[in-house]
């Protein structure tokens, strides 16, 4: 019986299938630049030795016109490392804005306010004889009551 990694490299290794695994090298070169840099690109490809980026935002454009150089040596030398990723190799480099969502998907966090059970019953045992005093603790009793 095939396992089912042997069975996803075969189809990978299909002609029609190409794009899955020139798919596979863009999202493991985005993965492997820094996070401010994964967030700018909303996706990559390369085309006759070009590589283009589109960016999530104009404003990463001038942040990353100075990056071209790093940009490219990391796609050249990802082509060295993974053997998958071999045809991948760019000589240049073009940025361009997108408006399309980038293939990195950020985690929405929740921001919630935590609600606690109340854990006291209201039961004090009060040994003043001060009126205001015992009327403060008769209030804090009313309010867990009303909790609970």
């Amino acid at each position: 019986m095939k396992q089912a990694n042997s069975i996803i490299s075969h189809i990978q290794s299909l002609p029609q299938f190409k794009k899955l695994k020139s798919h596979y090298c863009y999202r493991k070169f985005i993965s492997s630049l820094a996070p401010k840099l994964q967030k700018a690109i909303a996706f990559v490809y390369v085309r006759e030795n070009t590589l283009f980026v589109a960016l999530s935002h104009p404003g990463f454009k001038m942040e990353l016109h100075y990056s071209k150089d790093i940009l490219k040596d990391i796609l050249n030398m990802l082509a060295l490392m993974d053997e998958k990723c071999k045809s991948l190799r760019a000589s240049k480099v073009v940025l361009f804005n997108s408006k399309h969502l980038s293939i990195i998907k950020e985690k929405k966090i929740e921001s919630t306010v935590p609600y606690y059970k109340e854990v006291s019953l209201g039961e004090f045992n009060i040994n003043s004889r001060d009126k205001d005093i015992i009327d403060a603790f008769e209030k804090i009793r009313d309010s867990i009551e009303k909790q609970i």
